[in-house]
């Protein structure tokens, strides 16, 4: 079992970051803030997949005044994304945003940071110190010194600035497209303070890649215990990024929302369709929310004696399969009725 690092509890709308709370799974919109009917059919999309904490772009004033009808239709809470602008941060406050993340490499004096923070804590907002590695400050930067370690001097000179002002409502971002960069930034964070961390490797890339970087980086610091609440960025649509975030924490028993699946490699073995059927069962099952194991297994040989602690699965014939719970077969089925029967078997049972 993982034994979670400790630290401070912050809320977020109705979400509890932290502590021991459940580490949350956030995305951010790709749509146009501006336009608030596009932004909130995204959101919608993202809470029915289980997303619990979604991030805004807000680029200029528009955006900034949309946030206030976007927050009252919103089913999740609202995350305020503020790059250079400090008064779009404020604005964002007075317009009812849930939590705000800024980027110190760039968003100016500290005095614009200082004013952020007296609002954000007269209106009980918390803050994410979002450091990333590709846009550090010029001065460390220049410094001789692993990226990790610039990172952490980045963020704790401005969590400093945030204690200096009476303000503790913090969570911390490292990130940096380096995976390795990534995970040694967390680690020494983690040990300097106890605020919630929020982990995430940034520009992980495209769907495949960017999953595999993502499984390493946030794979690694949670197995240690490290981070509070995840983002998977990928070059994709945030409601895949939203799946792969449960497919790490449920790798991990960190989460057990929606299906766990199960199926073997492919082999000589094999007298099935198995990667088609593999991916329909998947498919037919991936918004279902009950914490079940499904297995699809390509032979009797890997079927319901390798895979009996699934709940359900198929294991797979010569043109046909078997249908199996909890290890014993009930049913036996040509290949072509396979699919439906399991589904149907599935859901009549789990109403």
């Amino acid at each position: 079992m993982i034994q979670r690092r400790i630290s401070k509890q912050i809320q977020i709308g109705d979400i509890k970051i932290g502590g021991n709370a459940l580490i949350s799974v956030q995305s951010m919109t790709n749509t146009d803030t501006r336009d608030v009917q596009s932004t909130l059919k995204q959101i919608y999309n993202l809470y029915e997949q289980g997303c619990e904490l979604v991030r805004l772009a807000i680029l200029n004033p528009d955006a900034a005044e949309a946030v206030k009808e976007i927050k009252k239709k919103s089913p999740l809470p609202i995350i305020a994304d503020i790059h250079f602008d400090y008064r779009l941060a404020i604005r964002c406050i007075e317009n009812g945003i849930d939590a705000l993340r800024i980027n110190p490499g760039n968003i100016g004096k500290e005095e614009h940071t200082k004013k952020v923070v007296e609002l954000a804590k007269i209106n009980n907002i918390p803050i994410r110190i979002g450091i990333n590695g590709g846009s550090l400050e010029k001065e460390f930067e220049k410094m001789d010194i692993p990226l990790a370690e610039k990172m952490v001097l980045s963020a704790m000179r401005h969590v400093k600035i945030l204690e200096d002002n009476n303000f503790d409502k913090i969570k911390i971002s490292l990130k940096s497209s380096d995976v390795l960069s990534t995970i040694e930034a967390y680690r020494l964070i983690a040990k300097k303070v106890d605020y919630p961390l929020h982990l995430g490797v940034t520009e992980a890339g495209t769907y495949t890649g960017g999953i595999v970087k993502s499984a390493v980086g946030l794979g690694t610091l949670l197995a240690e215990g490290i981070g509070d609440t995840i983002r998977v960025s990928l070059t994709d649509s945030p409601i895949e990024e939203v799946k792969a975030g449960y497919m790490i924490l449920k790798s991990l028993g960190l989460r057990k929302r929606g299906i766990n699946f199960v199926s073997c490699p492919t082999c000589g073995r094999t007298q099935i369709d198995l990667i088609s059927l593999a991916k329909e069962v998947e498919k037919k099952l991936e918004n279902f929310d009950k914490p079940l194991t499904i297995a699809v297994m390509g032979c009797a040989v890997n079927g319901p004696g390798e895979a009996k602690h699934a709940d359900y699965g198929i294991a797979g014939g010569i043109k046909e399969g078997y249908i199996f719970k909890k290890g014993e077969i009930i049913k036996r089925l040509p290949e072509e009725k396979l699919v439906d029967e399991f589904i149907n078997l599935i859901q009549m049972e789990n109403v």
